[in-house]
């Protein structure tokens, strides 16, 4: 048979065209299986239960169920009807949902809106302490959430606090000047300490290579014991005539007016939040100075290469975070707590900060809406104590439940079966091509 004979592949051969013994018929491969692209709603769908917010959202959600079972636990009655759970059940599932539900909802109740309260005004002030509590800690998170973004971690916010409180506080009471000039002044002194406090650690890590978490943690011990010998000493920060280590009242010249009247203890820090919320925006994703903040947090060595000053990127990264941060300390000392501050003026919030900027990832928005959340957990625990005698020390379990979720986003895959980034999505439904015989 000679080769015009044979047929080519992919050809029936041709029924009068004889075959050689041993030889077999060539047969066109099977053609794979035609698949149909992914629907844009099952593309969105994905990126939705696959994105970072979600986890938030879930960290959130586990945190709150796993509190609730805490407060079954340690609830008297709940307790007293499982006794006999297995010949009434149904008293110690009532009790349990007792107990839960009285708990989140004097939770809401004391952080959004109060229904026992008449009038609209009286309900809703549960929600301006909500705001007010959240003030300091969305500052302080925006400052953190910043150096996240740049790949520091300022650990921090607690000596920057002080250093701003004490900054602020110090001109707020030292001096005699009009409204307005005075208001500005305390409050850029204070913005300014903070953000030289924090610029410490930006530098010696650009000119040293020092590890900033070591620098900011030793530089809290360093503000803490400055600010309380300061408050311990006549002529200084201590009130005079008192032997109490607390600062003089400030002047109300320098005092931030209440933004909704007298009743309501919200000022005019929380516009200055949401102010420093809308510049960290733009900053982080409108402005080449955010650009090359991210690009050396994605990969310093390329920012490097790419001819961006990084050690330059670090000190200005920690000075704004300061900045930010130091405007959480004199949210507190001039919005806040204006009688006269001690060295627990901070109370913690340096600290919370960095859960508000995990939570809220790095960004922005969403460190304003993690501040809002844990300032209705601050303001929502104390009513719910009072409310139901529930330890307020359950809050923050609830808290630190959230951080670890947030820290573990397998595990909250793993429990809701969500898909991971990145994967491909199911193959949609096949068409199968007939294979010509």
């Amino acid at each position: 048979m000679t080769d015009s004979q044979i047929p080519a592949a992919g050809q029936k051969p041709d029924a009068q065209t004889p075959l050689e013994p041993g030889q077999t018929p060539a047969v066109a491969p099977a053609a794979a299986p035609e698949v149909e692209p992914p629907s844009r709603w099952n593309v969105a769908l994905r990126e939705i239960l696959s994105g970072s917010w979600l986890i938030s959202v879930l960290a959130v959600v586990l945190a709150l169920v796993a509190g609730g079972i805490l407060i079954a636990l340690t609830d008297d009655k709940v307790q007293a009807a499982s006794v006999y759970f297995f010949s009434r059940p149904g008293d110690t599932l009532a009790a349990i949902w007792e107990s839960v539900s009285g708990a989140y909802s004097s939770l809401f109740q004391g952080s959004i809106y109060n229904f026992r309260r008449p009038g609209f005004e009286a309900g809703i002030k549960p929600l301006t302490e909500t705001l007010t509590f959240a003030t300091p800690l969305i500052a302080a998170g925006l400052g953190v959430g910043l150096a996240f973004r740049v790949g520091m971690f300022n650990i921090g916010g607690r000596g920057q606090m002080l250093i701003a409180a004490a900054c602020a506080g110090w001109v707020a009471f030292s001096f005699d000047l009009p409204y307005g000039v005075h208001l500005v002044l305390a409050l850029l002194a204070g913005v300014i300490g903070g953000a030289l406090w924090g610029g410490i650690a930006g530098l010696l890590k650009a000119r040293t290579g020092a590890h900033e978490v070591i620098v900011t943690i030793m530089l809290n011990y360093v503000a803490f014991y400055l600010v309380a010998y300061l408050l311990r000493t006549p002529g200084a920060l201590q009130a005079p005539g008192s032997n109490n280590p607390k600062s003089p009242p400030m002047a109300d010249t320098a005092i931030f007016p209440q933004i909704l009247g007298p009743q309501y203890n919200l000022h005019l820090g929380f516009v200055f939040v949401i102010l420093a919320t809308v510049v960290v925006w733009w900053l982080l994703n409108r402005s080449s100075l955010g650009f090359k903040f991210r690009a050396v947090g994605e990969n310093p060595n390329a920012a490097r290469v790419a001819g961006i000053n990084v050690n330059n990127m670090y000190v200005y990264a920690m000075l704004i975070s300061g900045g930010l941060v130091g405007l959480a300390g004199v949210s507190q000392v001039l919005g806040t707590v204006t009688t006269g501050f001690s060295s627990g003026i901070d109370a913690g919030i340096g600290f919370d900060a960095i859960t508000v900027a995990l939570l809220g990832r790095s960004k922005p928005w969403g460190i304003f809406v993690a501040g809002v959340l844990f300032g209705a957990f601050k303001a929502g625990g104390f009513a719910m104590q009072a409310a139901e005698g529930i330890p307020i020390d359950i809050v923050l379990v609830v808290q630190s439940l959230i951080v670890l979720f947030i820290a573990a986003p397998p595990l909250v895959r793993a429990i809701f079966r969500l898909p991971a980034p990145g994967s491909a999505p199911r193959q949609a439904k096949t068409r199968k091509v007939a294979v010509a015989k």
